[in-house]
């Protein structure tokens, strides 16, 4: 599918789209409760889906109510099938492995798309360790594991991904004796503090020693509880930025004290010199004129696409830090944010390690490819808002099903003529 942008004013307001963090965490958490689970907020996306798919195989019973945004969730691991499909969701991956492992039974993980590609070699040896039979296609899916999960010490590189600590401390309570779990070089330390706070609600005990050792005490019972999933503050930052260079947005159904990293958008929107005001449950952000920023992403990659957007209207050249962590997204998605930017006109500077350098300019028409990348498809969108002559037109646009269905009608809804009369079809 593709679509056109034409220069245009984002002015209105949206609901955020739920988090696909959240949601995912709190399915395998209702998995594993003994009883029934009521998970509200729940606007599926591609990766969600996929997680209610995953606990079904698994053997939860999901049942969706009447108004399409409430699951009830019995919990119990019994295995229907030998295989479970995470679709293409990383989270789901490196989630749901150390899980399958406490069914005692031989299941196989397996994906589509760019998730086949995506390195999942560093679960291998701290499963085996905690008493998992384990083999993968040479690091990659499909993997095939085998438990149960005895639980002891083991030690974890966090460098790469949190998303395995999270699946080890969801899984972990209930293996058959306590685990030390010790974490090197922890980053993206925020989405383990939405693990923890969500395993809490659920009844389950988790302490840490600042990070670098988690206590998991084994043979605990998780807790049926009814959990509303907030607000995605992941797809709310290119509508944010969109207010912000282009007008006045309002996003709400957001959490303004979340703990998800996310929420940092905030702080590189008032770097840049954006109007910001918050409510208890919604933001607001109006253009106003922009200057270049500094950003560490380090614990927050998944704005990056969204942060390059932003540069990309400042006036001077912005640097933005923890471009290693982009390595093995949907896409390279540091070389593919250079690529698409740098096709609208913009110069983008990866020439330093572990850091993007955007200047701001003018954008021109162009084609470009979301590289099956929703967050791609969704920053360049925002980009493309600002274009000066001509449109730009993103293949590929389908991608952002895997995380915010709604964000092509949901932008198209916000778009305006801009001060010049542009766009007066203001539909996508």
């Amino acid at each position: 599918m593709d679509k056109t942008i034409r220069r245009s004013r984002a002015e209105g307001s949206v609901t955020a789209p739920s988090s696909k963090s959240y949601a995912q965490r709190a399915v395998a958490a209702a998995l594993l409760c003994e009883g029934t689970s009521t998970l509200t907020n729940m606007i599926l996306c591609d990766d969600t889906r996929a997680a209610l798919q995953v606990a079904a195989d698994l053997g939860a019973e999901v049942e969706a109510g009447t108004d399409g945004t409430t699951y009830t969730v019995r919990g119990g691991l019994r295995p229907h099938a030998q295989a479970i499909h995470i679709g293409e969701s990383g989270l789901a991956a490196r989630l749901f492995t150390p899980i399958a492992a406490l069914c005692g039974e031989r299941i196989t993980i397996t994906g589509r798309g760019s998730i086949l590609r995506r390195p999942l070699a560093m679960m291998e040896k701290p499963l085996r360790t905690l008493g998992a039979k384990v083999t993968s296609e040479g690091g990659y899916l499909p993997i095939r594991i085998e438990g149960p999960l005895h639980g002891g010490a083991v030690s974890v590189d966090g460098s790469l991904s949190s998303q395995f600590i999270t699946g080890l401390l969801m899984a972990l309570p209930l293996a058959e004796r306590d685990t030390t779990l010790t974490v090197h070089n922890l980053k993206s330390r925020p989405y383990i503090d939405m693990t923890l706070s969500l395993l809490g609600t659920f009844g389950i005990d988790v302490k840490h020693n600042e990070y670098r050792q988690f206590f998991i005490e084994g043979r605990q019972r998780y807790a049926p509880a009814r959990y509303n999933v907030e607000g995605d503050w992941s797809g709310a930052s290119c509508l944010l930025v969109a207010g912000a260079t282009t007008g006045e947005v309002t996003v709400r159904n957001l959490n303004p004290v979340s703990l998800q990293a996310d929420m940092a958008i905030v702080d590189a929107l008032t770097r840049a010199g954006a109007q910001i005001t918050t409510t208890t449950d919604s933001v607001t952000v109006r253009r106003s004129p922009l200057h270049a920023f500094e950003f560490d992403a380090t614990h927050c990659p998944d704005l990056f696409p969204a942060l390059a957007a932003l540069a990309a209207s400042c006036q001077g050249t912005s640097t933005l830090r923890g471009t290693r962590r982009l390595a093995h997204k949907e896409s390279d998605r540091a070389r593919t944010i250079a690529d698409v930017l740098e096709s609208m006109g913009i110069n983008v500077d990866l020439s330093t390690p572990d850091v993007m350098r955007v200047t701001g300019g003018e954008i021109r028409g162009a084609e470009v490819s979301s590289h099956n990348d929703h967050r791609i498809a969704m920053a360049a969108a925002v980009a493309a808002l600002r274009c000066g002559q001509g449109s730009v037109t993103i293949r590929g646009a389908e991608a952002v099903a895997k995380s915010y269905p709604e964000f092509w009608d949901d932008l198209s809804g916000l778009l305006r003529p801009d001060e010049h009369g542009h766009n007066e079809k203001t539909t996508i």
